[in-house]
């Protein structure tokens, strides 16, 4: 049997505006751009592949796609895509070693996957 619930409102029902505490808020609030860097980070650990090697990444230290592949139990092709994505998305760097590329978790890839998945709460 369903019972029907009248719907919360998740809007006030009416204007309660506590100003002072509003624009001290609203004076921290980031500007666009850095908002819209941050959103594009978050994205990066938005798809279970890319969060499996970022986290392989914090457990490695670095990799090259090989390595991550077999990890992750996933295709090189998928993988190099995936690391390609977390890179663009700052969360990655990459260096050339010879025929190798080797990824590595930047600060703020390292910082947002701890804020993710933290080490302690998946054994890492």
């Amino acid at each position: 049997m369903v019972l029907d619930m009248p719907a919360e409102r998740d809007s006030c029902d009416l204007l309660c505006l506590d100003l002072p505490k509003a624009e001290a808020a609203r004076a921290k609030q980031p500007p666009l751009d850095a908002l819209a860097a941050w959103a594009t980070a978050a994205k990066g650990l938005a798809d279970p592949t890319r969060l499996a090697i970022a986290i392989a990444l914090r457990n490695a230290g670095t990799a090259c796609v090989c390595d991550l592949a077999w990890i992750v139990g996933r295709d090189d092709k998928l993988v190099s895509h995936h690391a390609r994505a977390l890179r663009m998305a700052g969360l990655a760097s990459a260096t050339r070693e010879g025929k190798m590329v080797m990824y590595a978790l930047t600060g703020p890839g390292r910082a947002l996957l701890d804020a993710v998945a933290a080490p302690d709460e998946i054994g890492a």
